[in-house]
């Protein structure tokens, strides 16, 4: 028998499954909380709950994770910086940077260079004068990245070189676009960099809490981590390339969902604590993002599975607006889970109810300290007094002026809260769960002291009949976010030209209506009515108890699988290693010699021939050479299959017309998992 184990951390729960890879048998299940003050504590927990043999006699360990994810859709992570070579401030305006690809201005310094764009000739800066002038912001970030216009075809010396100098000048780790992706589109490719460069502590931390675990329960086998594409990469390479798991956790499900169905067709809805990903299967094959993928405003060069994520899930925070309960996208820890670690807060909701302070400010929510910040320079004095204050247990807001006279509705806790130093304790679907009785695994009793509250704000009554009601109006609100999010998603992917950019107002007006009147009775001149054909497969484990409602008014067949609570750990271990690297080859008439230039775009750099065959040749052997290579990067050992392929590039005229602009050769390198 040939044991995997997999792992997926997510923002809220961590799994653990033990797998039988021959015949596809899950041996064994865990589940727990995600400690994010300290991973290793939740993925330690996650382990004790499998037999510790088949944890030592593992053949592979495969990781999957969405804190990656999560981290963009909350707007976590480090403090990065890019330097971008090729453009300026004036064309970086022009083309929509800060709005299509999140590169903010303070973020970005620009190095107008001159290179040519079929990567011939190259245009290095001042390297002295650059550093000299940006000195103080170039030291003001945690991490650095570079990315230089037609690297493609140039081999990105600047990048290069810039990362050499960085490290000898600044204390930042330093990270180039061209070892993370390919492409024409220097700001895709930048957004890309950033991105990988804030994610470094929150990959890292993962990364190694898990190996650490597993090498102390004398586990040996190989560590691998799912990438956004569902292929494998070995932990060390993760380390340096964290955008690459953006869409991990979302793969693996992708993965899972092919083994938990035989549909053709489906929309796997994958529910946790942080978010909701939504991804759709054809004909068996997952749909990809071929131009890279999108996620909470960075439009990226990483190419994966297509999957879109939004801000619903288990830890959702529930609050007051025009005193009617709303979900709100940010991530709060429930009052249920919390209470098993901070028993105290009880008490304190239980003081907060007998003060009948009516007000729909969150005022029932606690701050807790989640890490130390690692430089407390960083913050202001009023940020450095209400860390100073949550660092012996979680603080109520009712609290706060008069505990440490911090004004509760002047304080700006937005930093703290999207750098992962604080983080709220605050009213959730789960917490409605634990009323309803649905799930019952925290401490009920502070779901509803909380709730509690929020009906006597509201001017209701606090009897039980009255708090089941109030559960079934917060289970609407996240059947709600489901169904409008699935038909943007759908009306998105079947109607690009129409929807790509987003739906327009009226569009959500309609799907609004048509799930608001889901159960209205009477004769209407207009009946609102959004189907689908495609099965939704549930992941994850509130989704049974919201997706049958959804799927009914989509008229589509609901499948909840078994083990689905664990799916993206399962999938983890669906993965092979895979990788495609693309060398291009360009074309230019040279009329002194009335003959064709072939450029080849090898990852070295470009060299030019006027012969075809040498040309596709060279390209061929560079293609195989570069996937090969990254292939071993990637953590394959032994045999490894490479082959290569030739494809015609082409691009699309004004007049519809299919234009050919060159050639590239594609080489493919592959290791099977099992």
């Amino acid at each position: 028998m040939k044991i995997g184990i997999g792992i997926d951390t997510g923002g809220t729960c961590t799994d653990a499954v033990a797998v039988d890879l021959e015949t596809k048998k899950l041996l064994a299940k865990g589940k727990t909380l995600t400690t994010r003050e300290d991973l290793a504590i939740g993925i330690g927990k996650a382990l004790d709950m499998l037999p510790q043999e088949l944890i030592r006699e593992a053949a592979l360990v495969s990781l999957s994770t969405t804190l990656a994810t999560n981290a963009c859709i909350e707007g976590k992570g480090c403090r990065a910086k890019l330097v971008l070579f090729g453009l300026n401030d004036e064309y970086l305006d022009r083309l929509g940077a800060r709005e299509k690809y999140s590169l903010k201005r303070d973020a970005v310094l620009c190095v107008d260079t001159h290179s040519s764009a079929d990567g011939l000739q190259v245009d290095e800066p001042d390297w002295e004068a650059l550093f000299a002038e940006h000195r103080d912001w170039l030291s003001d970030a945690d991490a650095l990245s570079a990315v230089e216009l037609y690297a493609d075809y140039s081999g990105a010396p600047n990048e290069k070189r810039f990362r050499e100098l960085a490290g000898e000048r600044t204390d930042a780790k330093c990270v180039v676009a061209s070892e993370l992706t390919s492409g024409v589109n220097v700001l895709a490719r930048g957004a890309t960099a950033l991105l990988n460069a804030r994610l470094f502590p929150i990959v890292r931390e993962f990364v190694e809490a898990a190996e650490a675990d597993f090498r102390r329960r004398g586990c040996t086998a190989p560590v691998m981590v799912v990438r956004s594409d569902g292929s494998l990469m070995a932990t060390d390479l993760t380390l340096s390339r964290p955008v690459d798991t953006i869409l991990s956790g979302p793969a693996a499900s992708v993965l899972a969902g092919k083994g938990f169905s035989d549909s053709e067709n489906y929309i796997i809805v994958d529910m946790g604590g942080t978010s909701t990903d939504v991804s759709v299967v054809k004909a068996r094959k997952p749909v990809t993002a071929p131009e890279g993928i999108r996620i909470a405003g960075w439009l990226t060069s990483v190419r994966g599975i297509m999957v879109s994520p939004y801000n619903l899930g288990g830890d959702s925070a529930i609050r007051l607006v025009d005193w009617t309960p709303r979900l709100f996208p940010r991530r709060v820890r429930s009052f249920c889970s919390a209470a098993v670690q901070w028993p105290e807060i009880k008490g304190k909701l239980r003081q907060l109810l007998r003060e009948k302070r009516y007000n729909q400010f969150p005022l029932q929510e606690f701050f807790y300290l989640v890490r130390e910040p690692e430089n407390l320079d960083h913050y202001d004095e009023a940020e450095r007094r209400l860390i100073d204050h949550v660092r012996s247990g979680p603080r109520l807001l009712a609290h706060l002026k008069t505990e440490a006279g911090i004004d509760i509705y002047h304080l700006n806790s937005e930093r703290l809260e999207e750098e992962g130093v604080i983080m709220r304790i605050g009213m959730t679907p789960t917490d409605f769960m634990h009323i309803r009785g649905d799930y019952l695994e925290y401490d009920r009793e502070a779901s509803v002291l909380a709730a509690r509250y929020m009906l006597q704000s509201m001017g209701r009554a606090e009897t039980e009949e009255e708090l089941q009601r109030f559960a079934e109006e917060a289970y609407a609100l996240v059947e709600g976010q489901i169904f409008e999010n699935l038909m943007r998603i759908a009306l998105e992917r079947q109607y690009p030209a129409q929807f790509g950019d987003g739906l327009d107002g009226q569009t959500e007006f309609l799907i609004r209506r048509a799930w608001q009147e889901r159960d209205a009775a009477g004769v209407r001149l207009l009946r609102s009515a959004f189907a689908t054909d495609y099965t939704l497969i549930g992941i994850g484990a509130p989704t049974h108890l919201f997706l049958p409602k959804v799927a009914e008014l989509m008229g589509a067949e609901c499948l909840l699988p078994e083990n689905a609570e664990v799916a993206n750990a399962i999938g983890a271990l669906a993965a092979d290693l895979n990788v495609e690297v693309r060398v291009a080859i360009s074309q230019r008439y040279d009329p002194g010699r009335d003959m064709t230039l072939f450029i080849v775009h090898a990852p070295t750099g470009s060299s030019s021939t006027f012969n075809r065959n040498e040309a596709l040749a060279y390209a061929r052997s560079q293609a195989e050479e570069a996937a090969l290579a990254e292939a071993r990067r990637r953590g394959a050992a032994g045999e490894v299959r490479v082959t290569s392929r030739l494809e015609r590039q082409t691009t699309a005229a004004e007049n519809g017309q299919t234009l050919d602009v060159g050639l590239a050769v594609v080489g493919e390198a592959e290791v099977r998992s099992s």
